[in-house]
């Protein structure tokens, strides 16, 4: 099956949810035109159709190599990283002091998606790279901003975050990488880096120029636990104070993981220091590195949620095809004996009709996520905590999304969908870390409930819920899953323990999201009313399954997120675990 990109529905997404003309009226994103915004997502989707989506299957089945230190690619994803690259496709939002085209960050979200709808594996290199962009444009020094930015904002190098450690896991203050200041010689004022880091996505490769580790260490009398960890630049290959490249560092990759899936994308042990001359560079300030992190992970989280949708729309087109060009039973009831393509079958029909709600929702939440924060970023009041608050909702519902999605293309597949060779499978597997890296679901859930639920004492959400009942007036089932969302918070911010919180994290945050999501799509039936066109009597109907059946079942969901943490702990751990 040919991949092609769902421009119609990123270019809808685009222009109602993430409010792409509205941004250009501002003088910082006057480039985003009309005219160059539909350039860039056609040009975005013909680009990855044509270079990356062919590689899709074959990373899958050869995937990244490690032998003597050096990590391959299968052939053809050098040449196709170097277009990426000398198109600039890598540079849509980076900043024009350092070689960006300084438009918005929701025009670099679609080049993302399309990124990875192509390729989810190839994909993770640029998302990764746009977050160490991040992070040194808001923490690093002057010496630091004119010697990397250029080079990773156009993508000839890549970048890195290296948090996890084995004896840590998300628990990023139980980490043990040390980073030792060096008072005098060449590298005078930097540190000495030691240590192991695991899971670091494109680790080591050899597709870019230079590889700029971000590593999360301590120094020495560094306070215990968080806040004690500060960040540092650590490149692959040491850079003059000309921008040339010097030496190797004293780093290496000494395995890559074997995993479910994303097999194209190297999954790097890192370790740091074996011959104690690993050198790092201070990013910010000492023991201030959790901060930076963040700026990191925020852009990468929302990233990662659109992997949700990257996944979820190649495993639509997939399923779609196959139910179009099956041909199997009799459609029940019908008078003719022959039998029909599966794609009559009305459950068949269900599961296409979910899948395609599910993904233009998450698209629709997406976009919105990527407009507010563009309008954070403008200083527009209000925007960046609202941005805040759809981020763990994002990430989490989804790549929740992805999965679900992936998976129902497998059922449609039936039997063919367990078999390799048709490639749904492939989906399913790819799409199953997302709920996982960039901070675990549970985590982002937890974030919701524990902090951004607290933002002006529960205005921020409960604001952000209104303006989706409001926009979602049309549909019963969104207005009353916006009611109870606010019905929730309101017992979480007075009457619930810290506990019951956390065990009604998840039900609620997944709530939440869909509230908003259902809010999103309701605006683009909105915007398309009075047209007679494929695109809105299609969008008027995935809009009104997603409220009768998505957002009718995510109501159910208020018993369990009212529950409280009573039951999860009527046994104890050894009876509960054994």
């Amino acid at each position: 099956m040919e991949y092609a990109a769902n421009t119609a529905d990123q270019n809808l997404a685009l222009k109602i949810n993430a409010g792409i003309e509205e941004l250009a009226s501002h003088d910082r994103f006057a480039h985003a035109s009309p005219d160059m915004v539909e350039a860039i997502v056609e040009g975005i989707g013909q680009f990855t159709a044509g270079e990356w989506a062919p590689l899709n299957r074959k990373g899958d089945l050869e995937g990244a190599v490690l032998a003597n230190g050096t990590v391959t690619l299968p052939e053809g994803f050098a040449a196709a990283y170097r277009a990426y690259v000398e198109q600039g496709w890598n540079a849509i939002a980076g900043d024009a002091e350092f070689g960006g085209q300084g438009l918005p960050f929701s025009l670099a979200a679609n080049v993302m998606e399309n990124l990875g709808t192509a390729n989810m594996a190839f994909g993770l290199l640029p998302i990764l790279t746009v977050g160490s962009i991040e992070s040194i444009s808001h923490h690093g020094s002057a010496a630091q901003k004119a010697l990397f930015l250029e080079k990773l904002i156009s993508g000839e190098w890549s970048g890195t975050m290296n948090l996890t450690e084995p004896q840590a896991g998300s628990d990023v203050g139980a980490l043990r990488t040390t980073a030792t200041p060096i008072a005098d010689g060449e590298h005078a004022g930097k540190y000495r880096i030691k240590g192991t880091k695991i899971f670091i996505t494109w680790g080591e490769h050899d597709l870019s120029g230079n590889i700029v580790h971000l590593v999360l260490a301590r120094t020495p009398g560094a306070p215990t636990g968080s806040r004690g960890i500060s960040l540092f630049l650590v490149p692959k290959y040491h850079v003059g104070a000309d921008g040339t490249l010097g030496g190797r560092n004293d780093l290496r990759c000494v395995s890559l993981e074997h995993k479910l899936g994303i097999m194209a994308s190297p999954t790097c042990v890192m370790s740091f220091g074996d011959d104690d001359e690993c050198i790092g560079d201070l990013i910010g300030h000492e023991n201030e590195g959790l901060k930076a992190m963040f700026t990191m992970m925020n852009s990468a989280r929302i990233n990662v949620g659109s992997q949700g949708v990257q996944i979820a729309e190649r495993a639509l087109q997939q399923a779609s095809h196959y139910a179009r060009e099956r041909i199997q039973s009799v459609r029940a009831g019908s008078p003719g004996k022959e039998p029909v393509a599966i794609v009559e079958h009305p459950d068949v029909r269900r599961m296409l009709l979910r899948m395609r709600a599910l993904t233009e929702g998450a698209r629709a939440l997406l976009y919105y996520t990527a407009g507010m924060v563009d309008r954070g970023a403008l200083g527009i009041e209000g925007a960046l905590a609202r941005a805040d608050c759809l981020v763990p909702l994002i990430k989490a519902w989804g790549t929740d999304v992805g999965c679900e999605v992936a998976s129902l293309g497998v059922q449609i597949h039936g039997g063919m969908g367990f078999i390799e060779e048709t490639g749904a499978a492939q989906y399913y597997r790819d799409a199953r870390i997302a709920p996982i890296y960039e901070g675990t679901n549970g985590i982002q859930a937890a974030d919701l409930v524990t902090r951004k639920l607290g933002y002006e004492s529960g205005a921020v959400l409960t604001a952000l819920l209104a303006d989706a009942a409001r926009d979602g007036t049309a549909y019963p089932e969104l207005v009353a899953l916006t009611q109870d969302c606010i019905e929730i918070a309101e017992w979480m911010s007075t009457t619930a323990s810290l506990d019951d919180k956390l065990a009604g994290s998840v039900p609620f945050c997944t709530m939440c999201a869909v509230a908003v999501a259902g809010g999103q799509l309701a605006r683009q039936v909105t915007a398309l009313a009075g047209e007679d066109t494929p695109q809105s009597r299609a969008k008027s109907v995935v809009t009104d399954y997603f409220a009768r059946h998505i957002a009718s079942e995510a109501r159910g969901l208020k018993a369990s997120a009212t529950a409280g943490a009573e039951l999860l702990y009527a046994l104890d751990a050894a009876a509960l675990a054994g």
